[in-house]
């Protein structure tokens, strides 16, 4: 059974242009196949839209908006992924190849949040997760601190009237995740109404901080504390970028579960 590697897209720019983002895909996917090749994977990139128009919904997040809009086009997309998997594994299976129902999925800043967010969604469709720079904050395993609610994205508290399902701890817990910062990444989505609004942002300066590398050390205790299966690295001297020791650790780490 072979294994499919999931990069979710990420643009970096609003368009109501789908061929704007089919585009981008196109070039990204152009230089997926050394990942690809080394880790002996197919590789899997949705062309998903994020609109101009409607700029709250960052869809290449996953944020709150994209799962509760009521706008067709845009809405669950961590669903449309689920079905971009199947699909791809039905029209493979035609040519005598086998793949897994799992997948590993890789992301950085935007897609690392959407990344971490898939995961939380759809536990038992994730073999193993690599998630950079999520933008500014993990999602949290846990419904609240210190008293206070933590609604999705923050964390769990709200989990069911947002994804229409309970939280599964215990399945997110199966998953190996390897969460990696800059200690100077500065890059913050906290702070930009089309991530959080003003609530949650509010909210997680109380609790957690002011900026990602504040948090880093409370986003590593709750999930230690919750039992998940997540190794954080932070690296020194390094800002808001995927440099080449990141990519050989993503590297390692994706290898250990190809199988």
């Amino acid at each position: 059974t072979q294994t499919i590697l999931v990069l979710p897209n990420n643009t970096g720019k609003i368009d109501d242009d789908l061929a704007f983002h089919e585009a981008d895909v196109k070039k990204r996917m152009a230089g997926a196949g050394q990942i690809g090749a080394d880790l002996k994977v197919a590789v899997l990139m949705p062309v998903f839209p994020r609109p101009k128009t409607d700029w709250r919904i960052y869809t290449h997040a996953l944020d709150r908006d994209a799962l509760i809009t009521d706008k067709k086009e845009y809405g669950r997309f961590d669903l449309q992924l689920v079905a971009m998997i199947d699909d791809a594994r039905t029209r493979l299976k035609r040519d005598e190849l086998n793949f897994d129902k799992k997948v590993l999925i890789n992301g950085y800043s935007a897609s690392g949040m959407f990344a971490n967010r898939f995961t939380f969604l759809h536990p038992d469709r994730v073999k193993a997760a690599a998630i950079g720079s999520p933008g500014g904050w993990a999602i949290a395993p846990v419904a609240a601190y210190k008293e206070k609610i933590l609604r999705y994205p923050i964390g769990t508290g709200d989990f069911k009237t947002v994804a229409g399902e309970k939280f599964d701890l215990k399945k997110v817990r199966r998953v190996p995740l390897f969460i990696f910062l800059g200690d100077q990444d500065d890059n913050d989505s906290v702070i930009f109404g089309d991530s959080y609004d003003e609530e949650d942002k509010n909210l997680i300066f109380e609790l957690f901080g002011r900026t990602p590398v504040e948090r880093w050390a409370i986003t590593k205790t709750l999930y230690e504390q919750s039992k998940l299966n997540a190794e954080f690295k932070l690296y020194p001297k390094v800002g808001h970028t995927v440099n080449a020791e990141m990519r050989e650790d993503i590297r390692a780490f994706f290898s250990k579960y190809t199988r």
